[in-house]
């Protein structure tokens, strides 16, 4: 017996107690629906916490069996299904889903241009790269932008630029994702309009005054800004909780590295190009002896590449960028390639300041923009014969030669006379390129490209006025008109299409349909928590069961109730079922009505703990977060969430 029970799983044990809770939910449930409404709660649960299936695998199951309960309903003891099976699939057609899938859209448009990846350096030049410094930042700003649209928005236009700042800086999405994506919560109760419960309030508080008894004075609405002490409380405890506690509490599961990241590993293993890096470098206005010097002159005097070259008149590199005849000017910013030990020599002997991160050209250098690529002379080739000098290989190619591989010959930068040997063919050349650069060389028939792993990005930059123009007028139409949020978001992803700034393809492939039948699989369930008389019956036996406490814990159990609703129903299906039960409670304890449903309503943005919420959902999959990830760091979230909100609540209402 002994070697029975140790032989069971963890899963195995949770679902022997899962199953007995929901047969003990079935002997104290008033009805039918509701021990079956509870059953399916507990299986959820179970499903997600213990991950026996993936999550939106584990929704779509839940989904069909709530269907099937049409067909079992006498076997159930039921009188028809718990869910209507014409409304099984609403979920694939509700605001919210129509929502998340056309910010994606709009999203990927603005990255396809090259917004995000600017916003990313600004974000970098002002965070550096560490995650102390960057997590506020990032989180900060999403916080910000959510108080004003909906946090699902402002989080989904962020995921590219916290790819591309993962990618430049070795940190883990998983690292950066999670707290922008909570931040992005918190930020929705910074203003009256930043989260859906908050919208709804108001509404909810003035059907309640026509239903008051006598002589109890109707509640005021809220303003604007009324919420935003308890909001910019809540943003800074999620920034802090992070900053802090950051290193414990979030997973660690790789980088968002470009393609082709062991690319550099071979070619220092086959041509012995060790330690090259390339630096940042400013020459002073006066005394340096680079000044009036060539770009050939430097290369041959110090062995080193200038791989890019700003002289106040816009950055240069790539094809077209720079060429051996350029001269060097007082207050230029040169980006050197050369090993750690030949980029010293140079600045020291001519008075270089060097930066101690790229900043001008972190952007067209990062990783996902230039790197180093092998290519080969094939025979037939016009080149054979004529040297990278005579060719102007940097000017006409845009590539920067760093070494050729010749039978076992090797030819490098660093010893001197790369750039004079005469092409043969089957020389194999190691060169500094940018990948834009590099994909045109794949239609020339003078190369044949061997780093084919490489980020394969076509920016459309001359789609920015349009994408702009488009992202203005969603958020326009968000803030100010009463368009449904799912239509004005469709404004702007058909726009992107059909200004072309994406093709219909790019657009299908920029939404995340994991999440998409995560959250359309989860609506049919809590429908049948609201329409079951499940949340009420919770609600009610829960107050009920604290009997005669002090005002402090009636709220803080309201508090409570709206976070375990919103991890399992809509947050406005939350709100709209708690508030006027806070109302009531608070007339009856002599309370005030109104900061009780305001703590509802703040409450229905405590969605930590589990990926139900859909920002939640949305960063799942990039993140690569798995179930128990969102308890682990949302749990302590979640109590902390509760009590800074209380405490500011009563401060300052």
């Amino acid at each position: 017996m002994l070697d029975a029970i140790r032989a069971l799983s963890k899963t195995d044990i949770a679902g022997a107690a899962f199953a007995v809770a929901a047969i003990y939910l079935a002997g104290i449930a008033p009805t039918a629906e509701i021990a079956w409404v509870g059953g399916f709660l507990l299986l959820t649960v179970f499903l997600f916490a213990f991950e026996v299936v993936s999550v939106d695998v584990a929704a779509i199951t839940v989904m069909v069996l709530l269907g099937l309960t049409s067909l079992a309903a006498p076997l159930m003891g039921l009188q028809q299904g718990l869910v209507p099976v014409e409304h099984l699939f609403d979920g694939f057609s509700s605001n919210a889903v129509i929502s998340i899938i056309a910010v994606m859209i709009v999203g990927a448009g603005l990255d396809k241009t090259g917004i995000m990846s600017k916003v990313a350096t600004f974000i970098m030049r002002l965070g550096g790269s560490t995650e102390t410094r960057i997590i506020p930042l990032i989180s900060g700003t999403v916080g910000t932008i959510s108080s004003f649209m909906q946090n699902v928005g402002a989080a989904a236009l962020f995921i590219p630029v916290v790819s591309r700042i993962s990618a430049r800086t070795g940190l883990p999405m998983s690292r950066l994702l999670m707290p922008m994506g909570f931040c992005a919560l918190l930020g929705g109760t910074i203003t009256m309009v930043g989260s859906s419960p908050l919208i709804l309030l108001n509404d909810l508080i003035l059907t309640s005054n026509q239903a008051l008894p006598e002589g109890v004075a109707p509640m005021k609405t809220f303003e604007l800004f009324d919420v935003t002490p308890i909001g910019i409380a809540l943003l800074l405890t999620g920034i802090v909780y992070f900053v802090l506690a950051g290193r414990l509490v979030l997973p660690i599961r790789g980088t968002d590295k470009p393609e082709g990241g062991d690319t550099r590993a071979y070619l220092t293993e086959t041509y012995g190009l060790t330690d090259f890096e390339i630096g940042e470098f400013r020459v002073p206005d006066s005394d340096s002896h680079l000044i009036g010097m060539s770009v050939d002159e430097l290369e041959q005097t110090w062995r080193v590449r200038l791989v890019g070259v700003e002289k106040g008149d816009g950055l240069r590199f790539g094809a077209d960028g720079v060429d051996r005849t350029l001269g060097i000017t007082p207050g230029s910013t040169l980006a050197l390639l050369g090993t750690a030990d030949s980029l010293l020599d140079v600045a020291n002997a001519n008075k270089l300041v060097r930066k101690r991160d790229l900043d001008r050209f972190a952007e067209v250098m990062s990783a996902t923009k230039s790197g180093v690529a092998e290519i080969v002379i094939p025979p037939g080739s016009s080149l054979i014969g004529k040297t990278a000098r005579d060719v102007w290989m940097r000017k006409t190619y845009g590539l920067s030669l760093l070494a050729i591989n010749r039978g076992g010959t090797r030819i490098t930068y660093k010893t001197g006379g790369v750039r004079n040997t005469p092409f043969a063919a089957g020389d194999a050349l190691v060169v500094q390129t940018t990948w834009a650069d590099l994909a045109r060389l794949e239609k020339d028939r003078n190369f044949v490209v061997v780093t084919t792993e490489y980020p394969h990005e076509e920016l459309r930059p001359h789609k920015v006025s349009a994408a702009l123009a488009l992202f203005v007028l969603t958020i326009s139409l968000i803030l100010f008109t009463d368009l449904r949020l799912s239509v004005a978001l469709l404004v702007g992803a058909l726009g992107m299409v059909l200004t072309r700034v994406l093709t219909m393809e790019e657009a299908y492939q920029a939404v995340s349909w994991k999440t998409v039948f995560l959250l359309a699989s989860l609506i049919p369930l809590g429908l049948a928590v609201e329409q079951s008389g499940t949340a009420a019956w919770i609600a009610k036996q829960t107050l009920e069961t604290l009997g005669d406490v002090p005002v402090w814990a009636i709220q803080l159990s309201l508090a409570v109730l709206a976070t375990v609703f919103t991890l399992v129903m809509s947050n406005v299906g939350a709100t709209v079922l708690l508030v006027p039960l806070a109302v009531n409670m608070a007339i009856d304890i002599g309370a005030d009505p109104a900061v009780f449903a305001l703590t509802v309503a703040i409450a229905t943005s405590n969605s930590f703990f589990l990926p139900t919420h859909q920002v939640n959902a949305l960063i799942m999959g990039p993140g690569g977060y798995r179930v128990t990830d969102y308890m682990r760091a949302g749990g302590l979230m979640t109590v902390l969430f509760l009590v800074v909100a209380l405490t500011m609540i009563n401060l300052v209402m």
